[in-house]
């Protein structure tokens, strides 16, 4: 996206009055009836945040236009109430969906001058309560009162999240880009669950009284192909009939889904495509800040996690005389854990190339963390009041998806793996659920269980994930490339050509040039530099990137975070005091995909930099590198007396190339 971005940056640094246009349409287009509730204003405004931390936009500008574009839209929807009144109704999509008018009216009751101002920061009724405040003829200069209060501030903070992360743009994107991306990626694919789990529930739970209706009335004129047991079970007149009918249809689609999925997997003889495509997406997001809580979120499908979890629950089972409860959670847990081990006996598949020897397919953790919670929300669910009861199924989609990616990250299981351990999970607990909820009606008290099982599940998860996650990342190391050969002589000459010329990453060539290749063992470079002043910085980890938020710490207590390059953090950082005290030389080296012969000497790749210091709305301080590497390469020049060097010109950028030889 470099280049749209390029060319986005330029036409507002050409036009930014008309920028300001743009940001007065989002904001009047999100307060407008009905168009409010299909713009995706969040996210476009924190991109117009961003564009104002990075210098790009003016602050005070992108305000007032967000602050006037919402004030003429709420204005507009005031308007369209005001005049058309309660007729409204009967237009659509009102006159199909009247729980829009219908949620802002009830927020409108209790305080409409709250309401107001509540409104603006609740996406579903935002453009809606305007509109109900004309149809209630609120007197137009209250309503304007509150309107431009809900509207400056509603502007202010939604441009907030977004400025922050434009000021520290450079840092953020050149240092932890991977990190974000990480985040941001899991954040989808939370929400796409999160979404489905919760539409889909409450769509479905509309429609099922009439497609029951429909299949009674269809079985009841052919007897003999659904029989007695199916009336019973599609009877609505019945206790139970429409969650057990749900749970029968979701069974025979993700049974299917289940079985064509595995059929896919061993007739396939070789990893999918898709499977491939992801694996290697993953490999490129590898970095140490994500690598930590990644491992952390993967260690919380262990047995180590889940087994005091499930004890707790069905030792309280067991004390209240639930056995039935019990037994049908048991049998769910004891059956899928058999059944998983044996697939992943007799199934084989190509296994990742950072697969551990306990890889199998399916997933043996997703599948028990998906079959442990999924069962345990069949138990409480049933007892919830309402629309209350999807959040123990929304609890469980979170934690399988959250220890699902969490493996796919760092290449313990193919997609394939993982969605198909949490079919086999669904399938499973939804055939013993069936069976429980046909047999089991006794009413109890969820609270308590439900306090204790999600209760220990977390004690257990923060004692032990910590304390695992260096096996885990030992165990799944990317496996690196074989460099290929270069001759000495040859590199020394034009071979340093063939060498990348600049960091995989979201910045330009000034910013993060590969402006050093260093030859032979990194020791006696090190040595010579600190001789002269550097200083050895180790990889800083979360513990000592928490300065960051220190408002206390002086510049030099703030660690410079690592940078990857082709998922290698760094080999040596090195770091020199610069000319004042808010200012750093950095020389950072990674690994080269080349070798010298003879001797398979190592190669390394480099990037010195300039470093300023700077808080940002004074929450956080950040090392960001600038623009220009004169500087860093002359204190780096002088520090290598004595040391062969040459100096070179890369043809691309026309930035310097300094060549090192560590060793005569």
């Amino acid at each position: 996206m470099n280049s749209w971005i390029d060319s986005l940056l330029a036409w507002i640094a050409a036009h930014p009055a008309l920028a300001g246009v743009v940001v007065f349409a989002i904001a009047f287009s999100d307060a407008v009836i009905i168009l409010g509730a299909i713009v995706p204003a969040l996210p476009l405004m924190i991109a117009v945040g961003v564009l104002i931390g990075m210098g790009e936009l003016s602050g005070p500008y992108a305000v007032a236009c967000a602050t006037l574009g919402a004030f003429a839209g709420d204005g507009l929807s005031y308007w369209v109430g005001r005049r058309w009144g309660e007729r409204l109704r009967g237009v659509w999509p009102f006159s199909r969906y009247p729980q829009l008018l219908e949620r802002g009216e009830l927020l409108f009751r209790r305080n409409a001058f709250k309401s107001i101002l509540v409104a603006r920061y609740v996406g579903a009724i935002r453009p809606f309560v305007p509109a109900i405040a004309g149809m209630a003829h609120m007197p137009l200069a209250r309503y304007a009162q509150a309107s431009g209060i809900a509207c400056l501030s509603w502007a202010v903070l939604f441009l907030l999240p977004g400025w922050a992360l434009g000021q520290a743009y450079d840092a953020v994107a050149a240092v932890a880009g991977r990190l974000f991306l990480v985040v941001g990626l899991l954040g989808a694919v939370l929400a796409l669950v999160w979404a489905s789990v919760l539409y889909g529930y409450r769509w479905s739970a509309a429609r099922m009284d009439g497609w029951l209706a429909r299949l009674l009335h269809w079985s009841q004129r052919h007897p003999h192909l659904l029989g007695r047991w199916w009336n019973d079970l599609f009877d609505p007149r019945r206790r139970e009939s429409v969650p057990l009918a749900m749970l029968a249809l979701m069974l025979l689609l993700l049974g299917w889904g289940w079985f064509a999925l595995l059929m896919v997997v061993v007739g396939h003889g070789e990893p999918l495509a898709l499977d491939l495509a992801v694996h290697r997406f993953m490999l490129t997001l590898r970095n140490p800040l994500a690598d930590y809580p990644m491992a952390a979120l993967a260690a919380l499908g262990d047995w180590q996690v889940l087994l005091p979890a499930i004890a707790a629950g069905m030792g309280y089972l067991m004390w209240r005389r639930r056995w039935m409860a019990a037994a049908h959670w048991l049998a769910a847990l004891a059956f899928g854990l058999a059944l998983t081990k044996l697939l992943g006996a007799t199934v084989d598949v190509v296994r990742p190339p950072a697969a551990s020897s306990g890889f199998g397919f399916p997933s043996v953790s997703v599948t028990m963390a998906t079959i442990t919670f999924g069962f345990f929300a069949v138990l409480i669910g049933r007892e919830l009041p309402g629309r209350t009861r999807v959040w123990p199924y929304l609890l469980s989609g979170i934690v399988a998806t959250v220890i699902g990616f969490a493996r796919i990250y760092l290449g313990a299981h193919w997609v394939s793996d993982v969605i198909g351990g949490m079919l086999f999970g669904i399938f499973w607990l939804l055939v013993l659920g069936i069976a429980y909820r046909r047999r089991f009606n006794r009413s109890f008290w969820v609270k308590p269980v439900a306090w204790l099982f999600y209760g220990v599940f977390l004690l257990a998860g923060f004692w032990y994930a910590p304390r695992n996650v260096p096996s885990k990342l030992a165990k799944f190391e990317p496996v690196a490339e074989a460099p290929r050969m270069m001759d000495a002589a040859h590199w020394w000459q034009d071979g340093w050509r063939e060498l990348p010329a600049r960091r995989n990453e979201f910045d330009d060539d000034l910013r993060w040039p590969l402006d050093v290749q260093v030859a032979g063992p990194l020791a006696p470079l090190q040595h010579q530099l600190e001789r002269h002043g550097w200083k050895l910085q180790a990889q800083a980890g979360w513990q000592e990137a928490l300065a960051m938020l220190d408002s206390k710490a002086a510049p030099g207590q703030v660690p410079v975070l690592p940078a990857t390059l082709d998922t290698h953090v760094e080999s040596l950082l090195m770091l020199r005091p610069g000319s004042r005290a808010d200012e750093l030389y950095a020389l950072r080296l990674w690994p080269a995909p080349a070798q010298l012969q003879p001797g398979q000497a190592p190669l390394w790749l480099g990037s010195a930099q300039t470093l300023h210091y700077k808080r940002h709305f004074r929450l956080f301080g950040l090392w960001r590198p600038l623009p220009g590497t004169e500087p860093a390469l002359a204190a780096l020049r002088q520090a290598l007396d004595g040391v062969e060097t040459r100096e070179q010109v890369l043809p691309e950028s026309g930035v310097p190339l300094l060549m090192i030889r560590s060793e005569p």
